[in-house]
């Protein structure tokens, strides 16, 4: 892409993002106006009640959702972002490291013991400690790999790569087993939890999520220039005065907080975090510092329209998101890599 298109590429996708917002929030099993979504606000921040049943659902339901779903797609993008260039590899995703199954064997256990709650604990469970053992167990997944890819001086990129793929196989074989041994209905919590959905969606979880999405992507910025020179190299990017020991230390610690963040309350979501980079670089190049907020958009765009979908193609059921993305994410990634010539490459070097 020329410069000058390059300059227009991130409004285009600002003005796409807000499309993308409002078809999504109007549209569902139940449909809400333009008209009652501004009457809606307007009452909200007046202090007075929804006037009808879909200004309640678009306050109460659909809009915390749909905020929520385009920030974590933009969550899970920009880790996307800083996993690839940390590891120089435009098809590693974000819970490589191991923080995405942690998150799962995490919120598994609190399902299978949660059948022995009382019924007001179980909705405590359901609202609080789901999510903290979900993010509690992405933090001890990440820091194992971590501890384990650790030599005397530094962190060897193929380590954490081969530690990651050993740790995530253990995570799921833990949630496997959890599966087993549950109760029917703690099975099917299981299952919906690792396929990802945004049904049970709070204003809470967003600003949380949000707020975090905010922090993260300015720090992530200051390390534009570094994954950049990274790109040549650990050897050269250290030659040009990048620390690769504290860069990858920073990138992990970065990355865990993200997913652990947003799987923590939706679910396992793939390919989102894996595809959005990894197209982008083919339009608008491998500089991180246009990258990062083109993913950021561009995720949240893609996340939204996936859960548009799941809401709409199987009304008023719904399919769980990481389904969308499963079934359009594979055959895009691997149209990506053919055009890429990487299995080809890949061919070529076995």
């Amino acid at each position: 892409m020329s410069r000058k298109k390059n300059k227009y590429f991130l409004p285009l996708l600002g003005i796409l993002l807000f499309l993308t917002l409002i078809a999504a929030i109007a549209f569902g099993a139940v449909s809400i106006r333009p008209d009652e979504m501004l009457s809606s606000l307007k009452h909200y921040f007046q202090g007075q009640r929804p006037a009808s049943i879909y200004e309640a659902v678009f306050i109460q339901i659909r809009l915390p959702r749909v905020l929520l779903c385009a920030v974590t797609g933009s969550v899970l993008a920009l880790s996307g972002v800083l996993m690839q260039g940390l590891f120089r590899n435009p098809i590693v995703e974000p819970g490589l490291a191991g923080t995405s199954s942690g998150a799962a064997f995490g919120a598994s256990v609190v399902f299978v013991l949660s059948s022995s709650f009382s019924p007001e604990l179980k909705i405590y469970a359901n609202t609080f400690l789901v999510p903290l053992m979900a993010f509690a167990g992405g933090l001890i997944a990440t820091f194992l790999v971590y501890t384990l890819a650790r030599n005397a001086r530094s962190v060897s990129i193929i380590s954490l790569l081969l530690v990651g793929i050993a740790v995530n196989a253990v995570a799921l074989s833990g949630t496997g087993f959890m599966s087993y041994i549950a109760r029917d209905p703690q099975a099917r919590d299981i299952t919906f939890w690792n396929l990802g959905t945004f049904a049970r969606a709070t204003w809470t979880q967003f600003f949380i999520t949000g707020a975090v999405s905010i922090v993260i992507f300015i720090y992530a910025l200051r390390f534009s220039k570094q994954l950049n020179a990274l790109l040549l190299g650990e050897e050269e990017a250290s030659y040009l005065g990048v620390d690769t020991e504290k860069l990858k230390r920073r990138v992990m610690i970065l990355n865990t907080i993200m997913v652990s963040v947003a799987t923590a309350f939706v679910g396992v979501i793939g390919f989102v975090g894996l595809i959005v980079p990894h197209m982008l670089r083919l339009v608008i190049g491998s500089d991180n510092k246009k990258l990062l907020p083109a993913s950021m958009l561009a995720g949240s765009i893609l996340l939204v329209m996936a859960d548009t979908g799941a809401r709409l193609l199987l009304a008023p059921a719904e399919i769980p998101v990481g389904i969308i993305t499963s079934i359009v994410g594979a055959p895009v990634f691997i149209i990506l890599l053919k055009r890429s010539n990487i299995l080809q490459k890949g061919g070529q070097h076995a």
